[in-house]
């Protein structure tokens, strides 16, 4: 039995009825980690020695009959965008190669109180500004149903790391879709909480207005058990929601008889794959066989959603890395002969090119003459987009769209940075509206690469897009399918 092949869910049993230990069960996935990290390269730092010291702590609890939480003595990854205490946190660049923060990230915190094992910090597009995870500066990561596609990004080391059996569960961030697309490319699941529901605490900022944390993992059900481990108000962070965090796995009903499921008519028009839209009008035919009612409904600012995430997101992200200037923390050239030179020099050397061109995009949007042009008029479309999904939240219950209009291509393919935003078209809109979003397996390309499936909910109701997805999950066998780089299941 290949232990990494199993849920987090599947490992808890076999953890309580010592049919396993968390000791053999995180050596087990070591071991896959061993045998195929050179060829993903999902990882950027590995902690396999403090992973077994808390595994055998996990076991000394077992065998004195103490209880322990679902995820305590599984193996997991959190996106090298999270800060861990003592442990490298480098956001996948040069800035920051040799970085070791001094304090957990909110997220963190309640992991280690729920005693899961940290296998390491995974590979990311550099400052999480990408969705191929090739501008990292510790090497592109490979996607393991085809190593020479993209994994996705900017979260495809933690997509990478699930799809390979390197990891049992993950942590991601989504900006504009990082979680979910990664997920849909790696064929996991990958849920984006609403804005708020997560304490951005920890989580290095890129656009501080739409960052948040979540989990990618192999099935509806693991997605749900991280969920509950990292919710919550948190006082470090202005922006957490001081909500009731429910026990999001009795959300996890086999049942979608009523629901009333979406299709945004501009989500399935021109520049969607033609095998793409086929799989997901399929996943709609199975969701009628269950039971659920379709309705067609309209996003009609949806053509402004790229083009504005574009200028909000790069202005924000100039605020934040300005902290970045050689003086306090991170990278530093040493040549200069002035301040200013060192704090040039330092962010030239420091910052790959598309963290660059973002920097420049958002200062230059931030400047004076151009704020208003510029940043608020984005603001007051985003507003717009906002509206658009409270009045077809009125026609129904959750909306269903492809996660991506293209499956995973190839890590060589030549594509300009315009090209390559336009495909987050899909995903954006969710983050600007601080919507929550889930992408889950529904098919297959021509070719074998997965194809992914969001399902949108209204703002705090993860429940209802989770019971949905894990519904049609149980109608199907596609989170089953292992990628080809360990065999099929």
């Amino acid at each position: 039995m290949d232990l990494y092949k199993l849920t987090a869910h599947e490992l808890h049993e076999k953890l309580v009825n010592k049919e396993v230990s968390s000791v053999e069960l995180t050596n087990a996935v070591i071991a896959r980690v061993d045998a195929v990290e050179d060829q993903v390269n999902s990882y950027v730092t590995l902690d396999k020695e403090n992973a077994l010291a808390q595994a055998a702590k996990v076991d000394a609890k077992i065998a004195a009959g103490e209880k322990i939480a679902p995820l305590a003595g599984i193996p997991g990854a959190i996106k090298d965008n999270i800060s861990t205490k003592g442990l490298r946190t480098t956001c996948s660049s040069k800035m920051l190669e040799n970085f070791i923060p001094v304090y957990d990230a909110h997220v963190i915190k309640n992991l280690r109180a729920d005693e899961t094992i940290f296998l390491g910090k995974t590979n990311l597009d550099e400052f999480a500004m990408g969705s191929t995870t090739k501008t990292s500066h510790f090497g592109v990561t490979h996607n393991p149903w085809n190593l020479d596609r993209v994994p996705g990004g900017s979260s495809g080391g933690s997509a990478a790391a699930i799809a390979a059996g390197e990891a049992i569960w993950t942590l991601g961030s989504d900006t504009g879709g990082s979680i979910r697309q990664p997920a849909s490319f790696n064929g996991c699941v990958g849920i984006k909480p609403t804005y708020g529901r997560v304490s951005r605490y920890g989580c290095v900022a890129f656009a501080s207005s739409l960052d948040q944390i979540g989990p990618i993992t192999k099935d509806v059900t693991d997605a749900a058990l991280v969920l509950n481990t990292i919710c919550g108000k948190d006082e470090m962070d202005s922006t957490s929601l001081d909500v009731e965090v429910p026990d999001f796995t009795k959300a996890l009903v086999n049942d979608v008889k009523g629901l009333r499921i979406g299709l945004p008519k501009e989500y399935f028009g021109e520049g969607v794959d033609a095998k793409v839209k086929a799989e997901i009008m399929k996943a709609v035919e199975k969701y009628k066989e269950l039971g659920a009612e379709i309705v067609e409904v309209s996003l009609p600012h949806t053509e402004y959603a790229v083009i504005t995430y574009y200028i909000i997101a790069p202005a924000e992200a100039s605020a934040n890395l300005a902290r970045f200037d050689g003086v306090r923390y991170g990278y530093r050239n040493v040549d200069a002969t002035s301040a200013p030179e060192m704090t040039t020099m330092s962010r030239t050397e420091g910052f790959g090119q598309e963290v660059r061109r973002r920097i420049m995009l958002g200062t230059y949007v931030l400047s004076s003459g151009y704020y208003d042009a510029y940043y608020n008029k984005a603001m007051q479309v985003r507003t717009l987009i906002r509206r658009d999904f409270e009045a077809a939240f009125e026609k129904c219950d959750v909306l269903l769209t492809p996660t991506s209009p293209v499956p995973a291509y190839g890590i060589n393919d030549e594509m300009d940075p315009l090209t390559m935003y336009m495909l987050d078209v899909t995903t954006i809109p969710v983050n600007m509206a601080g919507l929550p979003g889930i992408s889950i397996p529904c098919g297959f390309a021509d070719d074998g690469m997965p194809i992914g499936m969001q399902l949108i909910g209204k703002v705090l109701d993860e429940a209802t897009i989770l019971r949905a997805a894990y519904t049609f999950e149980q109608a199907t066998e596609y989170h089953k399918v292992f990628a080809p780089l360990g065999g099929n299941k």
